[in-house]
Protein backbone atom coordinates (compact mmCIF):
# COMPACT_ATOMS: atom_id res chain seq x y z
CA UNK A 1 0.00 0.00 0.00
CA UNK A 2 0.79 3.41 -0.78
CA UNK A 3 2.46 5.51 1.46
CA UNK A 4 -0.04 8.91 2.64
CA UNK A 5 1.75 12.02 2.42
CA UNK A 6 0.28 15.09 3.98
CA UNK A 7 1.46 18.59 2.73
CA UNK A 8 0.79 21.57 4.37
CA UNK A 9 1.17 24.61 2.44
CA UNK A 10 1.58 28.07 4.08
CA UNK A 11 1.90 31.76 2.13
CA UNK A 12 1.23 32.92 -0.58
CA UNK A 13 -0.35 31.12 -4.05
CA UNK A 14 2.94 30.75 -5.65
CA UNK A 15 3.98 28.40 -2.71
CA UNK A 16 0.56 26.69 -3.18
CA UNK A 17 1.99 25.78 -6.58
CA UNK A 18 4.85 24.40 -5.81
CA UNK A 19 3.21 22.48 -3.13
CA UNK A 20 0.45 21.05 -6.47
CA UNK A 21 4.35 20.47 -8.11
CA UNK A 22 4.92 18.52 -5.72
CA UNK A 23 2.30 16.53 -5.11
CA UNK A 24 2.23 15.40 -8.87
CA UNK A 25 5.45 14.47 -8.53
CA UNK A 26 5.18 12.02 -5.36
CA UNK A 27 1.82 10.72 -6.77
CA UNK A 28 3.72 9.91 -10.14
CA UNK A 29 5.58 8.12 -8.11
CA UNK A 30 3.77 5.98 -5.96
CA UNK A 31 2.75 7.92 -2.78
CA UNK A 32 -1.02 9.13 -2.37
CA UNK A 33 -1.10 12.85 -0.80
CA UNK A 34 -3.60 14.67 0.93
CA UNK A 35 -3.12 18.86 1.40
CA UNK A 36 -4.13 20.63 3.90
CA UNK A 37 -6.16 18.47 6.11
CA UNK A 38 -7.45 19.17 9.03
CA UNK A 39 -6.66 16.39 10.46
CA UNK A 40 -3.47 14.88 8.75
CA UNK A 41 -3.44 11.12 8.68
CA UNK A 42 -0.45 10.52 6.77
CA UNK A 43 2.91 8.64 7.59
CA UNK A 44 5.18 11.51 6.39
CA UNK A 45 4.37 15.19 6.63
CA UNK A 46 5.66 18.13 4.40
CA UNK A 47 5.41 21.57 5.76
CA UNK A 48 5.64 24.33 3.23
CA UNK A 49 7.08 27.61 5.03
CA UNK A 50 6.68 31.28 4.07
CA UNK A 51 9.49 33.65 5.21
CA UNK A 52 7.54 36.94 4.41
CA UNK A 53 6.82 39.38 7.40
CA UNK A 54 7.10 37.97 10.49
CA UNK A 55 3.66 36.56 11.49
CA UNK A 56 4.24 34.40 8.31
CA UNK A 57 7.21 32.74 10.08
CA UNK A 58 5.89 32.61 13.20
CA UNK A 59 2.93 30.41 11.41
CA UNK A 60 5.62 28.59 9.91
CA UNK A 61 7.46 28.09 12.72
CA UNK A 62 4.51 27.16 14.64
CA UNK A 63 3.35 24.70 12.14
CA UNK A 64 6.80 22.62 11.93
CA UNK A 65 6.88 22.49 16.31
CA UNK A 66 3.39 20.82 16.11
CA UNK A 67 4.51 18.14 13.78
CA UNK A 68 7.30 17.51 15.49
CA UNK A 69 5.65 17.16 18.32
CA UNK A 70 3.43 14.94 16.34
CA UNK A 71 6.49 13.42 15.22
CA UNK A 72 8.05 12.52 18.61
CA UNK A 73 4.75 11.22 20.19
CA UNK A 74 4.86 8.64 17.16
CA UNK A 75 1.98 10.28 15.31
CA UNK A 76 3.56 10.09 12.23
CA UNK A 77 6.90 8.90 11.27
CA UNK A 78 8.95 11.29 8.88
CA UNK A 79 8.25 15.20 8.99
CA UNK A 80 10.15 17.38 6.13
CA UNK A 81 10.55 21.15 5.65
CA UNK A 82 10.63 23.04 2.21
CA UNK A 83 9.77 26.66 1.55
CA UNK A 84 10.91 30.35 1.84
CA UNK A 85 11.75 30.50 5.62
CA UNK A 86 13.82 26.94 5.23
CA UNK A 87 15.57 29.17 2.33
CA UNK A 88 16.16 32.16 4.54
CA UNK A 89 16.91 30.35 7.48
CA UNK A 90 18.54 26.66 7.23
CA UNK A 91 21.37 26.86 9.66
CA UNK A 92 19.03 27.99 12.58
CA UNK A 93 16.65 25.95 11.87
CA UNK A 94 18.39 22.72 11.15
CA UNK A 95 20.05 23.35 15.10
CA UNK A 96 17.12 24.58 16.89
CA UNK A 97 14.54 21.85 15.71
CA UNK A 98 16.23 18.61 14.90
CA UNK A 99 13.21 16.19 14.98
CA UNK A 100 12.91 17.41 11.19
CA UNK A 101 14.07 14.90 9.00
CA UNK A 102 15.47 16.77 6.09
CA UNK A 103 15.17 20.61 4.80
CA UNK A 104 14.76 22.08 1.47
CA UNK A 105 14.59 25.69 -0.10
CA UNK A 106 12.91 27.14 -2.69
CA UNK A 107 14.67 25.13 -5.16
CA UNK A 108 15.46 22.28 -4.44
CA UNK A 109 12.37 20.72 -2.79
CA UNK A 110 12.18 18.02 -5.77
CA UNK A 111 15.33 16.06 -4.22
CA UNK A 112 13.02 15.13 -1.17
CA UNK A 113 11.33 12.36 -3.24
CA UNK A 114 15.11 10.95 -3.90
CA UNK A 115 15.85 11.47 -0.59
CA UNK A 116 12.75 9.60 0.42
CA UNK A 117 13.27 7.08 -2.64
CA UNK A 118 17.02 6.60 -2.42
CA UNK A 119 16.90 6.24 -5.98
CA UNK A 120 16.34 7.65 -9.23
CA UNK A 121 12.67 8.94 -9.85
CA UNK A 122 10.11 9.34 -12.26
CA UNK A 123 10.32 13.38 -13.44
CA UNK A 124 6.99 13.83 -14.98
CA UNK A 125 7.39 17.64 -15.34
CA UNK A 126 4.05 19.88 -15.87
CA UNK A 127 1.81 17.15 -14.47
CA UNK A 128 1.04 19.40 -11.17
CA UNK A 129 -2.07 18.03 -8.86
CA UNK A 130 -4.25 20.77 -8.91
CA UNK A 131 -5.48 22.08 -5.11
CA UNK A 132 -8.07 24.72 -5.80
CA UNK A 133 -11.36 23.83 -7.65
CA UNK A 134 -11.02 22.04 -10.78
CA UNK A 135 -11.82 24.98 -12.31
CA UNK A 136 -9.37 27.40 -11.66
CA UNK A 137 -5.61 27.53 -11.14
CA UNK A 138 -2.51 29.29 -10.59
CA UNK A 139 -0.03 29.74 -13.22
CA UNK A 140 3.61 30.85 -11.85
CA UNK A 141 6.03 32.48 -14.47
CA UNK A 142 8.66 33.23 -13.17
CA UNK A 143 10.98 33.44 -9.79
CA UNK A 144 12.96 36.04 -7.79
CA UNK A 145 12.71 39.62 -8.18
CA UNK A 146 15.68 42.18 -9.66
CA UNK A 147 13.69 45.12 -8.14
CA UNK A 148 15.54 45.13 -4.43
CA UNK A 149 12.59 47.42 -2.58
CA UNK A 150 14.12 48.77 0.40
CA UNK A 151 11.77 46.79 3.18
CA UNK A 152 11.56 43.69 1.09
CA UNK A 153 13.11 40.35 1.69
CA UNK A 154 11.79 38.49 -1.09
CA UNK A 155 15.14 38.90 -3.00
CA UNK A 156 16.70 37.71 -0.50
CA UNK A 157 15.46 34.23 -0.20
CA UNK A 158 14.48 33.59 -3.75
CA UNK A 159 17.12 35.35 -5.50
CA UNK A 160 17.52 36.75 -9.37
CA UNK A 161 14.57 36.84 -11.98
CA UNK A 162 14.25 34.00 -13.93
CA UNK A 163 11.68 33.71 -16.44
CA UNK A 164 9.80 30.11 -17.31
CA UNK A 165 9.92 29.70 -20.87
CA UNK A 166 7.18 30.53 -22.82
CA UNK A 167 6.51 27.41 -24.36
CA UNK A 168 6.78 25.75 -21.39
CA UNK A 169 4.18 27.92 -19.84
CA UNK A 170 2.24 27.53 -22.52
CA UNK A 171 2.50 23.82 -22.60
CA UNK A 172 0.93 23.66 -18.94
CA UNK A 173 -2.19 25.93 -19.71
CA UNK A 174 -2.64 23.58 -22.28
CA UNK A 175 -2.73 20.11 -20.13
CA UNK A 176 -4.59 22.18 -17.06
CA UNK A 177 -7.46 23.36 -19.50
CA UNK A 178 -7.41 19.52 -20.45
CA UNK A 179 -8.30 18.36 -17.39
CA UNK A 180 -10.87 21.11 -16.73
CA UNK A 181 -9.43 24.49 -15.91
CA UNK A 182 -11.20 27.76 -17.30
CA UNK A 183 -10.19 30.13 -14.97
CA UNK A 184 -5.67 31.09 -14.93
CA UNK A 185 -4.59 33.39 -12.17
CA UNK A 186 -1.10 34.49 -13.37
CA UNK A 187 1.45 34.76 -10.65
CA UNK A 188 5.17 35.63 -9.86
CA UNK A 189 7.07 37.55 -7.83
CA UNK A 190 7.32 40.46 -10.53
CA UNK A 191 5.14 40.01 -13.49
CA UNK A 192 5.53 42.48 -15.87
CA UNK A 193 9.55 42.01 -15.89
CA UNK A 194 8.44 38.42 -17.85
CA UNK A 195 11.20 37.70 -20.50
CA UNK A 196 14.09 40.39 -19.55
CA UNK A 197 16.22 38.23 -18.29
CA UNK A 198 15.77 36.17 -21.51
CA UNK A 199 16.74 38.73 -23.79
CA UNK A 200 16.48 41.80 -22.07
CA UNK A 201 12.86 42.37 -23.02
CA UNK A 202 9.77 42.72 -21.50
CA UNK A 203 7.72 39.92 -22.83
CA UNK A 204 4.29 39.91 -20.77
CA UNK A 205 1.97 40.99 -23.25
CA UNK A 206 2.85 38.81 -25.63
CA UNK A 207 2.50 35.79 -23.17
CA UNK A 208 -1.01 36.56 -22.32
CA UNK A 209 -1.87 37.26 -26.18
CA UNK A 210 -1.00 33.72 -26.70
CA UNK A 211 -2.33 32.32 -23.38
CA UNK A 212 -5.80 33.87 -24.08
CA UNK A 213 -5.47 32.86 -28.19
CA UNK A 214 -6.06 28.61 -26.31
CA UNK A 215 -9.10 27.55 -26.61
CA UNK A 216 -10.52 26.44 -23.46
CA UNK A 217 -9.26 29.53 -21.65
CA UNK A 218 -12.20 31.49 -20.19
CA UNK A 219 -10.28 33.81 -18.05
CA UNK A 220 -6.68 34.76 -17.53
CA UNK A 221 -6.50 37.43 -14.61
CA UNK A 222 -3.09 39.26 -13.65
CA UNK A 223 -0.97 39.48 -10.42
CA UNK A 224 1.89 41.24 -8.73
CA UNK A 225 2.62 44.03 -11.48
CA UNK A 226 4.84 46.69 -11.08
CA UNK A 227 4.89 50.10 -11.48
CA UNK A 228 8.40 51.17 -12.73
CA UNK A 229 8.93 50.57 -16.25
CA UNK A 230 5.60 49.24 -17.19
CA UNK A 231 4.83 47.63 -20.48
CA UNK A 232 1.80 49.59 -22.02
CA UNK A 233 1.34 46.92 -24.48
CA UNK A 234 -0.08 44.79 -21.87
CA UNK A 235 -3.23 47.56 -21.56
CA UNK A 236 -4.01 46.70 -25.22
CA UNK A 237 -4.18 43.05 -24.35
CA UNK A 238 -6.54 43.84 -21.29
CA UNK A 239 -8.43 45.58 -23.86
CA UNK A 240 -8.91 43.71 -26.85
CA UNK A 241 -9.24 40.14 -25.61
CA UNK A 242 -12.03 38.96 -24.07
CA UNK A 243 -11.14 36.22 -21.61
CA UNK A 244 -8.66 38.60 -20.29
CA UNK A 245 -10.25 39.80 -17.53
CA UNK A 246 -10.20 43.92 -16.73
CA UNK A 247 -8.31 43.36 -13.82
CA UNK A 248 -4.66 44.27 -12.31
CA UNK A 249 -2.85 43.51 -9.65
CA UNK A 250 -0.12 46.36 -8.25
CA UNK A 251 1.04 46.96 -5.15
CA UNK A 252 1.69 50.74 -5.51
CA UNK A 253 3.23 50.78 -1.98
CA UNK A 254 2.96 54.84 -1.49
CA UNK A 255 2.51 58.15 -3.44
CA UNK A 256 4.97 60.65 -1.90
CA UNK A 257 8.34 61.49 -3.66
CA UNK A 258 9.90 60.96 0.36
CA UNK A 259 8.71 57.62 0.69
CA UNK A 260 8.90 56.63 -2.98
CA UNK A 261 12.71 57.67 -3.06
CA UNK A 262 13.25 56.23 0.34
CA UNK A 263 11.56 52.84 -0.48
CA UNK A 264 13.35 52.27 -3.76
CA UNK A 265 10.89 52.42 -5.42
CA UNK A 266 12.16 54.02 -8.88
CA UNK A 267 8.68 55.71 -9.72
CA UNK A 268 7.52 59.49 -8.74
CA UNK A 269 4.84 60.84 -7.62
CA UNK A 270 3.57 62.29 -10.91
CA UNK A 271 4.41 59.12 -12.39
CA UNK A 272 2.25 56.87 -10.43
CA UNK A 273 -0.77 59.19 -11.11
CA UNK A 274 0.23 59.24 -14.78
CA UNK A 275 -0.41 54.96 -14.27
CA UNK A 276 -3.27 55.24 -13.07
CA UNK A 277 -5.07 57.76 -14.82
CA UNK A 278 -3.66 55.98 -18.33
CA UNK A 279 -4.84 52.23 -16.58
CA UNK A 280 -8.48 53.71 -16.43
CA UNK A 281 -8.14 55.33 -19.64
CA UNK A 282 -7.03 52.75 -22.10
CA UNK A 283 -9.10 50.26 -20.28
CA UNK A 284 -12.48 51.34 -19.33
CA UNK A 285 -14.37 49.71 -16.37
CA UNK A 286 -10.66 47.80 -15.44
CA UNK A 287 -10.53 47.29 -11.61
CA UNK A 288 -7.27 47.81 -9.85
CA UNK A 289 -6.10 46.04 -6.70
CA UNK A 290 -3.17 47.46 -4.84
CA UNK A 291 -1.01 47.44 -1.64
CA UNK A 292 -0.32 50.07 0.42
CA UNK A 293 2.02 50.51 3.28
CA UNK A 294 1.88 53.00 6.48
CA UNK A 295 4.59 53.71 8.96
CA UNK A 296 7.55 53.48 6.32
CA UNK A 297 10.95 55.08 8.44
CA UNK A 298 10.86 58.58 7.80
CA UNK A 299 7.24 58.53 6.92
CA UNK A 300 5.38 62.00 7.92
CA UNK A 301 2.28 63.13 8.45
CA UNK A 302 2.54 65.28 5.39
CA UNK A 303 3.57 62.11 3.77
CA UNK A 304 0.71 60.27 4.83
CA UNK A 305 -2.17 62.76 3.98
CA UNK A 306 -0.69 62.94 0.40
CA UNK A 307 -1.41 59.02 0.49
CA UNK A 308 -4.85 59.87 2.04
CA UNK A 309 -4.96 62.37 -1.13
CA UNK A 310 -4.11 59.90 -3.64
CA UNK A 311 -6.44 56.95 -2.44
CA UNK A 312 -9.23 59.49 -2.57
CA UNK A 313 -8.88 59.88 -5.91
CA UNK A 314 -7.71 56.58 -7.08
CA UNK A 315 -10.40 55.06 -5.99
CA UNK A 316 -9.17 51.68 -6.15
CA UNK A 317 -11.89 48.70 -6.38
CA UNK A 318 -9.28 46.88 -4.32
CA UNK A 319 -6.77 47.92 -1.94
CA UNK A 320 -5.16 46.38 1.12
CA UNK A 321 -2.75 48.14 3.35
CA UNK A 322 -0.21 47.27 6.07
CA UNK A 323 2.43 49.12 8.81
CA UNK A 324 5.72 48.49 8.12
CA UNK A 325 7.19 45.76 10.03
CA UNK A 326 11.23 45.58 9.78
CA UNK A 327 12.87 42.71 8.08
CA UNK A 328 16.31 41.60 8.88
CA UNK A 329 19.07 42.06 5.97
CA UNK A 330 16.49 44.31 4.02
CA UNK A 331 18.06 47.91 3.16
CA UNK A 332 15.96 49.26 5.15
CA UNK A 333 16.96 47.64 8.15
CA UNK A 334 20.64 48.12 7.69
CA UNK A 335 19.95 51.66 6.72
CA UNK A 336 16.57 53.70 8.27
CA UNK A 337 15.73 53.51 12.36
CA UNK A 338 12.22 52.07 12.33
CA UNK A 339 11.20 55.65 13.95
CA UNK A 340 7.35 55.94 13.16
CA UNK A 341 5.49 54.54 16.65
CA UNK A 342 3.55 51.49 16.55
CA UNK A 343 0.66 53.82 17.59
CA UNK A 344 0.80 56.02 14.72
CA UNK A 345 1.17 53.27 12.08
CA UNK A 346 -1.43 51.82 13.38
CA UNK A 347 -3.83 54.93 13.58
CA UNK A 348 -2.52 55.64 9.91
CA UNK A 349 -3.92 51.84 9.05
CA UNK A 350 -7.10 52.18 10.02
CA UNK A 351 -7.82 55.78 8.78
CA UNK A 352 -6.60 54.60 5.10
CA UNK A 353 -8.86 51.59 5.56
CA UNK A 354 -11.60 53.60 6.26
CA UNK A 355 -11.44 56.09 3.38
CA UNK A 356 -10.68 52.57 1.25
CA UNK A 357 -13.90 50.87 2.87
CA UNK A 358 -16.60 53.83 2.33
CA UNK A 359 -15.04 53.88 -1.68
CA UNK A 360 -15.31 50.25 -1.33
CA UNK A 361 -19.22 50.72 -1.02
CA UNK A 362 -19.88 53.05 -3.00
CA UNK A 363 -17.95 51.22 -6.01
CA UNK A 364 -19.59 47.62 -5.23
CA UNK A 365 -23.42 49.41 -4.89
CA UNK A 366 -22.51 51.00 -8.58
CA UNK A 367 -22.54 46.91 -9.64
CA UNK A 368 -26.40 46.91 -8.53
CA UNK A 369 -28.98 46.59 -11.11
CA UNK A 370 -26.44 45.16 -13.68
CA UNK A 371 -25.08 42.42 -15.17
CA UNK A 372 -22.16 40.53 -14.99
CA UNK A 373 -20.88 36.74 -15.85
CA UNK A 374 -20.12 35.13 -12.73
CA UNK A 375 -18.23 31.94 -12.15
CA UNK A 376 -19.36 29.44 -9.48
CA UNK A 377 -17.08 28.49 -6.96
CA UNK A 378 -19.05 26.26 -4.45
CA UNK A 379 -22.14 26.34 -2.43
CA UNK A 380 -22.60 27.10 0.92
CA UNK A 381 -26.02 26.73 2.83
CA UNK A 382 -28.34 28.46 1.25
CA UNK A 383 -26.10 30.58 -1.18
CA UNK A 384 -24.20 29.30 -3.90
CA UNK A 385 -21.21 31.56 -4.20
CA UNK A 386 -19.63 33.09 -7.73
CA UNK A 387 -17.05 36.16 -8.41
CA UNK A 388 -17.37 38.18 -11.77
CA UNK A 389 -13.97 38.64 -13.34
CA UNK A 390 -13.41 41.60 -11.08
CA UNK A 391 -12.38 39.13 -8.20
CA UNK A 392 -9.85 36.85 -7.73
CA UNK A 393 -9.93 33.84 -5.64
CA UNK A 394 -10.20 33.91 -1.71
CA UNK A 395 -9.17 37.95 -1.27
CA UNK A 396 -11.93 39.49 -3.75
CA UNK A 397 -15.87 40.14 -3.11
CA UNK A 398 -18.03 37.34 -3.69
CA UNK A 399 -21.38 37.28 -5.65
CA UNK A 400 -24.20 35.55 -2.77
CA UNK A 401 -27.23 33.71 -5.45
CA UNK A 402 -29.76 31.89 -3.65
CA UNK A 403 -29.73 28.09 -3.77
CA UNK A 404 -33.24 27.84 -4.16
CA UNK A 405 -34.01 29.71 -6.63
CA UNK A 406 -31.84 27.25 -9.49
CA UNK A 407 -29.55 24.48 -9.36
CA UNK A 408 -25.94 25.88 -10.44
CA UNK A 409 -23.39 23.28 -11.54
CA UNK A 410 -19.77 24.34 -9.37
CA UNK A 411 -17.18 25.61 -12.31
CA UNK A 412 -19.68 27.15 -14.63
CA UNK A 413 -20.32 30.30 -15.60
CA UNK A 414 -24.14 32.10 -15.24
CA UNK A 415 -25.39 35.58 -16.41
CA UNK A 416 -26.61 37.13 -13.09
CA UNK A 417 -28.10 40.19 -12.30
CA UNK A 418 -26.97 41.91 -9.11
CA UNK A 419 -30.01 42.85 -6.89
CA UNK A 420 -27.95 44.52 -3.84
CA UNK A 421 -24.56 44.82 -2.47
CA UNK A 422 -22.45 45.34 1.28
CA UNK A 423 -19.30 46.59 1.61
CA UNK A 424 -17.75 43.86 0.25
CA UNK A 425 -20.10 41.20 -1.55
CA UNK A 426 -22.41 41.33 -4.16
CA UNK A 427 -26.10 39.62 -4.09
CA UNK A 428 -27.60 38.47 -7.30
CA UNK A 429 -31.15 36.62 -7.31
CA UNK A 430 -31.82 36.38 -11.27
CA UNK A 431 -30.16 34.09 -13.28
CA UNK A 432 -30.34 35.66 -16.83
CA UNK A 433 -28.50 33.19 -19.00
CA UNK A 434 -26.51 30.09 -18.90
CA UNK A 435 -24.02 29.61 -20.99
CA UNK A 436 -22.87 26.10 -22.80
CA UNK A 437 -20.39 24.22 -20.85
Amino acid sequence: MAKTIDIISLGCSKNLVDSETLMGLMEANGYQCTHDSDDPQGEIVVVNTCGFINDAKEESINTILEFAQAKTEGRIEKLFVMGCLSERYLADLEKEIPEVDGWYGKFNYKKLLKDLNGEEYNACEGKRHITTPRHYAYIKISEGCDRHCAYCAIPLITGKHQSRPMQEILDEVRYLVSQGTKEFNVIAQELTYYGVDLDGKQHIAELIEQMADIPGVEWIRLHYAYPTHFPWDLLRVIREKQNVCKYLDIALQHVSDNMLSRMRRHVTKDETYELVRRMREEVPGIHIRTTLMVGFPGETDEDFEELKAFVKWARFERMGAFSYSEEEGTYSADNFEDDVPEDVKQSRLDKIMRIQQNISAELEAEKVGKVFKVIIDRREGDYYIGRTEFCSPEVDPEVLIPAAEAKLTIGNFYDVLITDSEEFDLYGTTIIKTYEQ
